[in-house]
């Protein structure tokens, strides 16, 4: 669980509910269906438009990882690489067969039956870099996702805050009616900007840095398995691998 991500929400939600406290407001205040409606909808609506089915489903799946973020361990990594060039250099590549089958990372695994299949460094390295790029876009695309609903968000309160004062200036004649209108108008407002800049641009810019910090340790890993592929020297790999440590 990424503590700071749910702190950053409760300060964000605290503040603006603190503040509308402090100035005497009521939270029920906050609360209007039709503002409600014209924002999420027309935000949902909008990004639907423009985003492809796979890419959007894919958001929605990585959006989770704001709060749950998996972890791309690299030290034990480190040690993994360290300990498969030993058995590679005792035992040669097919050693590392029982480990390949064995392996839960995806990624690693499909380097290492690389390594096992006897292939050259140059074609491990490039099979896998365009694995890690292909990823890494599509990563940055779901991220994309967020930061454009928060393009749109304020842009539909503002739609959601003009129909509002057009109700209000339909019902002049009902002082009754005038109320509703207004709170719709204003409430709005304020659903579109804080839904952008307290949620979906913030959710952007957070899967933007966990898919950097996967291609980071990804790319660790390529170097890791290329270089056991090299018969580089166990310490070697070990103190080239560090290097990504930070």
């Amino acid at each position: 669980m990424d503590l700071l991500s749910i702190i950053g929400v409760a300060i964000a939600l605290g503040a603006i509910l603190g503040g509308n406290a402090l100035e005497g407001g009521q939270v029920d205040a906050l609360l209007n269906g039709p503002a409600l409606v014209i924002v999420f909808g027309g935000t949902l609506g909008a990004i639907l438009l423009q985003t492809p089915l796979p890419v959007f489903l894919h958001a929605m799946r990585l959006a989770g990882g704001v709060f749950f973020p998996p972890r791309h361990r690299l030290g034990p990594a480190i040690k993994k690489m360290v300990e498969w060039s030993n058995v590679a250099r005792k035992e040669g590549l097919l050693g590392l067969e029982a480990a390949a089958e064995t392996e839960p990372d995806l990624f690693i695994r499909k380097g290492m039956q690389l390594l096992v299949d006897g292939s050259e460094p140059e074609v491990i390295r490039s099979i896998m870099e365009v694995e890690l790029e292909s990823g890494e876009q599509h990563d940055l695309q779901a991220a994309r996702v967020f930061e454009s609903m928060g393009g749109y968000s304020p842009t539909i309160g503002i739609i959601g805050a003009v129909m509002g004062l057009i109700h209000v200036m339909q019902n002049l004649a009902d002082p009754s009616m005038l109320g509703s209108g207004i709170a719709t108008a204003f409430v709005a407002t304020i659903y579109g900007v804080g839904l952008a800049n307290l949620f979906l641009i913030p959710f952007g810019s957070k899967m933007k840095s966990l898919a950097m910090a996967k291609s980071h340790y990804r790319e660790m890993i390529i170097e890791g398995v290329v270089s056991i592929a090299e018969g580089e020297n166990p310490r070697n790999i070990e103190s080239k691998l560090q290097g990504y440590l930070f």
